[in-house]
């Protein structure tokens, strides 16, 4: 894999020649769709594998990422800081450091798994929200203890929540290099409200799988905050697989992060021991579907840009006025 800048020639379409010999040419790319925005090092693109739940989970992923050479920029973790313990924290921090992996970790309490109704309703109610005050008590919690413990990036289901953290880092009560992580499951779907999540504080921004590329390209002419994108879904977020569009997501949504998904896999957040196999078999085939994205992105010639591994930061985003309080409970 190449850092830096994407390759000068350009990426093919997938059988393009062969097509157009049969009159079935596709239509030239419109320059107009492609991204202007690169990460600060210049890179179009990083890599995340998800789902990587404790230190057993995390030595198998870069076991077999060694095994396959698939490079790593992200690794992030779905069942929350408060299901690991400060050693198992500390080992994710100090493996992640000596491989050049940033590790992104859950804040807190979320409706889904409390003891809110509304969540088992067929409207799914809040979602993944923290309801109430000590919900959103137990996710500034979480964040206090995880960078206490050397965790750099936090990832967030609610948009109160992200914005009292970012209120946090902006006064210097978390330090001001950690990022923070919008999850899957309260995407945007829109431009105006991509914007919104920017502003609140969010440095990276998953998207649903299953918006379109022109969708990718309406939001890129709002915003630069990097996208997070399952290149595939786990099947609670859609079950989508689209590794043929990973280059235009490349070339429409940077700057990107390709999140290597695993469709037709059992959930397994709140991760324990029972769900070990489950756990360690799906650490090592998304890290394996992460080498089949790589490998179709070479075969096409996009697989240029990547950026540096070590690279985490988001560079300069947008943001509210940190210190515009909401009001006072």
């Amino acid at each position: 894999m190449t850092a830096a800048s994407p390759a000068s020639s350009g990426p093919r379409r997938p059988a393009d020649a062969a097509l157009a010999s049969l009159g079935h040419a596709a239509p030239a790319p419109d320059p107009a769709d492609t991204s202007a925005h690169t990460f600060p090092d210049g890179g179009t693109w990083r890599t995340e594998i998800p789902s990587v739940e404790g230190p057993e989970a995390l030595a198998t992923v870069f076991k077999e990422a060694g095994r396959l050479d698939v490079p790593i920029h992200r690794i992030s973790q779905g069942s929350g800081v408060w299901m690991l313990t400060d050693a198992e924290i500390t080992e994710m921090v100090e493996s992640c450091a000596e491989r050049n992996a940033e590790l992104c970790l859950f804040t807190g309490p979320r409706g889904t798994w409390d003891i809110g109704a509304a969540t088992r309703s067929d409207s799914g109610g809040g979602g993944l929200r923290a309801r109430g005050h000590d919900a959103v008590a137990g996710c500034v919690e979480d964040a206090l203890r995880a960078v206490s413990l050397g965790v750099k990036c936090l990832l967030v289901a609610d948009e109160g929540v992200l914005w009292l953290l970012n209120r946090l880092r902006a006064r210097g009560e978390l330090p001001a290099d950690t990022t923070f992580k919008l999850s899957a499951l309260v995407g945007p779907v829109n431009p105006a409200s991509f914007a919104v999540y920017e502003q609140l504080g969010a440095d990276s921004i998953n998207i649903p799988s299953d918006l379109t590329l022109e969708h990718l390209t309406e939001i890129r002419r709002v915003s630069r905050a990097p996208m997070d994108f399952y290149v595939e879904a786990p099947d609670d977020l859609g079950g989508y697989v689209r590794l043929y569009d990973a280059a235009e997501l490349i070339r429409r949504g940077a700057p990107i992060y390709l999140k290597f998904g695993l469709s037709k896999s059992p959930g397994i957040y709140p991760y324990g021991a029972q769900l070990r196999d489950v756990a360690l078999g799906s650490a090592r085939e998304r890290v394996r579907r992460g080498r089949l994205v790589l490998d179709l992105l070479t075969r096409l010639g996009a697989d240029g840009g990547m950026s540096p591994l070590g690279s985490r930061l988001p560079g300069p985003l947008r943001r509210f006025t940190a210190d515009a309080d909401l009001p006072s409970s």
